[in-house]
């Protein structure tokens, strides 16, 4: 059977129940157009009425796992509330734009190995992960790293006397 034929058979049925589960339209459509997309990713096949359970049981479980996330959600929102914070200043947001174009400059300027093995290590790549990102001993990542470290902050500085 065609996707067309199984969606236009199954699709209203099966988000009409989402719906009554979950009490939200556009979250039970989202679900029943997921459990559709499943049906086919996995190539479900066999009877119709076999394909229809699979549906409304693939579209039970993205219920159920829509509710332990927004409950975690929750639990997580109470243990680590969200304070708003004052809208930063003009000034502080022009500070932050020209320190980072100073830190893409400086990255600019060192050698491609180098700008590599920084930004990997500042986006929590561990010394391991590098190292096999650029093919080296895992041992040599910690001198090659404050090497990079040390020239990028020549380039800054030196950036900095030039500026004044």
């Amino acid at each position: 059977m065609d996707f067309d034929t199984i969606f236009d058979r199954h699709y209203p049925e099966l988000a009409r129940y989402c719906q009554r589960l979950i009490g939200d339209r556009d979250a039970a459509e989202d679900i029943a157009q997921e459990s559709m997309v499943r049906l086919f990713d996995h190539q479900v096949t066999g009877s119709e009425a076999g394909m229809r359970a699979w549906l409304f049981k693939t579209a039970t479980h993205l219920v159920r796992d829509r509710y332990r996330v927004e409950k975690n959600r929750v639990r997580l929102l109470a243990e680590n509330p969200v304070v708003p914070s004052a809208p930063e200043s003009p000034e502080l947001r022009l500070e932050r734009a020209e320190t980072r174009a100073q830190a893409r400059a400086a990255l600019d300027t060192l050698a491609p190995r180098d700008r590599e093995i920084l930004l990997m290590r500042y986006a929590g790549f561990s010394y391991r992960e590098i190292a096999d990102a650029i093919d080296v001993a895992s041992t040599s990542v910690g001198t090659l790293l404050a090497r990079a470290e040390r020239r990028f902050t020549q380039v800054v500085t030196e950036a900095a006397r030039q500026a004044l």
